[in-house]
């Protein structure tokens, strides 16, 4: 099968941590599916392009021999405010639907558009209809509410036309993926989609490279040579932005000062210059920064701590959403220091696999380290049970496999 894939944060090979699509491509690629992606040269959490996207308007990369990515120009105005940001976004759908007429190479039996940013459908809708094709949407995260909720979009104009092309694109979907169930229930509920048009492939579980790490990783001999014997760390991985609002971990880490706790951040975002200076303002000697590097090395990173973070800010919209890296602490068998409520929450409970704090409390965070500090055999067993949780549950090979099969139906693909 030959698929188009629009991903505006389409990850390069050296990126940080892992990447749903990174991931499920490869698997695909691998049972001989054909996969050309339009992607953008700067992604979310960057604040600027690679030297080697400096001057140009293209940038063709071949994956694999199946495998080949198309990066087109977004603007570096991207990470400056919400209007850059606005325009990174437009002027991607505007350099992809240029890169896809002049530098891509056709037929394709369907196009699938992942969302956010929303406004990358216009690519996908506009060759679905040219082309005669299947369009596919997946929705990862609720747009335009959870820019709504985070205060991230507030021009009422701009919120109008956002729900209005979000109604338009789930109307010209052949088939719509979710990420959670919440996002189906909805969908279905308040956005009025018809159940038949709906499957859910959520985020899953990349155990390849923990299981290759678990025996060759000596954890004490890394502990020391990061300076984290002595510690009990709690590692966050990924964005450093207005979502997921990390003030909560600064705050908390403040009222730990007496404690073995160590906070290591790792990503990049808009936010991180701003918590680090705060972070130095605070004094905070048990936080750390460490800037993105490659996925092998975040496993590195998660597999010897004590504990893995995932932290948004505290509002309605995030409480439908699963956090990325939940998955990856669950399969680095990591217990899992929760600060989203809803559906994040019900996962980890469920699983065993670690504690639920109330977001952006960081008195209830403090409680819940000091917990974690003082129960040390309860806190390794929650991250077998949530390991085990992920075994049986979140498989990525059993997930891409589900996901193919729906694509092959959409295209009428045996």
């Amino acid at each position: 099968m030959r698929i188009l894939l629009v991903h505006q944060y389409f990850l390069e090979k050296e990126d940080a941590g892992g990447s749903r699509f990174n991931e499920m491509t490869k698997m695909w690629a691998a049972r001989g599916h054909q996969i050309t992606v339009l992607a953008g040269m700067i992604h979310a959490n960057a604040s600027r392009k690679y030297p080697r996207y400096k001057g140009r308007f293209f940038f063709k990369d071949q994956y694999d021999e199946n495998i080949t990515v198309l990066r087109c120009h977004v603007s570096e105005s991207y990470n400056v405010n919400f209007l850059g940001r606005l325009w990174g976004y437009f002027s991607f759908v505007f350099s992809g639907l240029l890169g896809y007429f002049f530098k891509v190479k056709g037929p394709f039996d369907m196009v699938l558009v992942t969302s956010p940013p929303l406004f990358v459908g216009v690519i996908g809708l506009v060759i679905s209809k040219l082309k005669k094709i299947p369009l596919v949407f997946e929705i990862r995260d609720l747009w335009p509410e959870s820019a709504i909720d985070t205060g991230v979009l507030t021009n009422k104009t701009l919120i109008r036309l956002a729900f209005w092309f979000e109604n338009l694109m789930y109307r010209q979907a052949s088939l719509i993926n979710v990420l959670t169930p919440a996002f189906e229930q909805t969908l279905i509920e308040k956005k009025k989609v018809p159940h038949s048009k709906i499957v859910m492939i959520p985020n899953a579980t990349d155990f390849s490279l923990s299981d290759h790490l678990f025996p060759i990783i000596d954890r004490d001999v890394m502990r020391e040579s990061l300076d984290w014997k002595d510690h009990f760390v709690i590692v966050y991985v990924g964005a450093h932005g207005v979502a997921n609002h990390l003030e909560q971990l600064l705050e908390a880490a403040d009222r730990l000062k007496d404690t073995k706790a160590l906070f290591v951040l790792i990503g990049d975002g808009m936010r991180k210059p701003f918590l680090k200076q705060k972070a130095l303002e605070m004094g905070l000697n048990n936080v750390r920064f460490i800037d993105p590097v490659n996925k092998e090395k975040v496993f590195e990173y998660i597999i010897v701590a004590d504990a893995g973070c995932s932290a948004l800010k505290k509002v309605d919209t995030f409480k439908t959403i699963y956090s990325n890296k939940t998955f990856d602490y669950m399969g680095c068998k990591v217990p899992i220091l929760m600060a989203i409520d809803g559906i994040s929450r019900k996962l980890v409970e469920e699983a065993g696999a670690g504690l639920y704090v109330e977001p952006e409390n960081s008195a209830e965070m403090e409680k819940a380290v000091r917990w974690m500090i003082d129960h040390p055999a309860e806190v390794r067993k929650m991250g077998e049970s949530g390991y085990r949780y992920a075994r049986e549950n979140t498989d990525r090979t059993v997930l891409a496999n589900r996901y193919i099969a729906h694509l092959k139906r959409i295209a009428g693909v045996s």
